[in-house]
């Protein structure tokens, strides 16, 4: 069993796991558009390839998999998620199954906007949202809403461009330079985030850890603590049910007077998740196993409460 990661950029953690799972059972395989991404010196074999908008790429990736015969591939990045959700079934043709969710899901994770739509048509928990600034600011002249507010990207990841504005004059400049910002309402609580399984083949949930996070850095998880909670267990399982995700995710919820409020989904590993698989929590087998023909076991919660996760920084030395 080969497994094919692309743009694997400094998620060596994520490598090393899959090649520990593996255990010398098959390869990891891991791909950029760099040859200076340390990732990929802790795969076993590693493709430099063009970046994911260039044309032919996935004929590239493609090749790759039947080459390698590769058995289950996945992407670390948010764009290359739906560009290998709308060709499942060109890597099915060639013996590789998709490791992640739906197309729909993954363009709906990428749209900010969207998925605060869905998340208030189905009744959840989430912060104010607009696309139209008006609508915002009559809002705000009706006590409805209040600043400190975000103004980011409605397309965006990793908390790039992302401002806290504290009033009209800023709004209006930020809306003047660049299109398709959206306003967020300021969720003032504690942040958490859950590393998600969802069994490939059955549907259920089947893995959740969830984290305090005490400190972000660049968009990312940079200090957290390990917590429990059946109330918010049973919320993601609700909410994961009704959205219909497969595989590995991660979701950013806050936590506001014992209320849960859902932020963001991620329909991949989180730049946290090595937490959870420190904690016990091994998503890497749980992959293996479904790529086998196996449903896994439901094990929701099954890690220890007060363990902390701190980065820090490491290098890599190579002579090219």
């Amino acid at each position: 069993m080969n497994i094919l990661i692309l743009s694997v950029g400094t998620r060596n953690k994520i490598v090393q796991y899959f090649r520990k799972a593996l255990a010398g059972n098959g390869l990891v395989i891991a791909t950029d558009c760099s040859d200076i991404a340390p990732a990929i010196y802790d795969a076993d074999k590693y493709y430099i390839v063009p970046r994911m908008t260039a044309p032919g790429y996935l004929d590239v990736i493609l090749d790759i998999c039947k080459k390698e015969q590769i058995t289950g591939v996945l992407s670390l990045i948010d764009p290359e998620l739906s560009l290998l959700a709308e060709h499942t079934a060109d890597f099915e043709a060639v013996g590789t199954t998709v490791i992640g969710s739906a197309y729909d899901l993954c363009e709906m994770a990428l749209d900010k906007f969207q998925m605060y739509g869905w998340l208030v048509e189905h009744g959840y928990n989430c912060a104010k949202s607009y696309m139209d600034k008006e609508t915002f600011f009559a809002d705000v002249d009706a006590g409805l809403i209040q600043y400190p507010v975000f103004v980011k990207p409605a397309g965006g990841s990793a908390s790039i461009s992302i401002s806290k504005v504290y009033d009209r004059e800023t709004v209006e400049l930020l809306f003047a330079h660049e299109d398709g910002l959206m306003i967020q309402e300021f969720l003032n609580g504690q942040e958490i985030g859950a590393d998600v399984y969802i069994d490939m083949i059955s549907g259920d949930v089947v893995s959740i850890f969830t984290k305090k996070k005490l400190k972000m850095r660049a968009g990312e998880t940079d200090k957290a603590v390990s917590f429990k909670d059946d109330k918010l267990f049973a919320l993601i399982e609700k909410f994961v049910g009704e959205a219909g995700y497969r595989g590995q995710i991660d979701i950013d919820i806050f936590e506001i007077n014992g209320e849960y409020f859902i932020s963001e989904v991620n329909p991949r590993f989180g730049g946290g998740y090595p937490h959870a698989y420190e904690c016990g929590c091994d998503h890497m087998k749980l992959i293996l196993n479904n790529l086998s023909g196996n449903v896994n076991i439901r094990s929701i919660g099954d890690y220890e409460e007060g363990i902390y996760m701190m980065k820090y920084n490491e290098v890599m030395i190579k002579k090219m």
